[in-house]
């Protein structure tokens, strides 16, 4: 089945489109129902998980006091008041 609409779209998001479209060698319709299925099917609404880094962190960065205060101890060690 398809259904037809008009869609407004800007034209900085056309012309993505249009270079999309002569890359694939598809028609208009094929491009964008292709990065719509992909659009909806990713977008699940929360973001990707943040990469892991190897070593162990020097501070709980959930505890902003606890960022904070390691913060300003750098700057403190830094500026020679230690």
């Amino acid at each position: 089945r398809i259904m037809r609409t008009t869609v407004s779209i800007d034209d900085d998001v056309a012309a993505l489109l249009e270079a999309e479209r002569k890359r694939a060698g598809e028609t208009f319709r094929e491009t964008l129902n292709r990065l719509l299925r992909r659009a909806v099917r990713t977008n699940t609404g929360t973001p990707p998980p943040l990469p892991l880094l190897p070593g162990e962190l020097l501070v709980d960065i959930s505890d902003v006091s606890a960022v904070v205060t390691e913060l300003d101890d750098d700057k403190d060690r830094s500026s020679g008041l230690y």
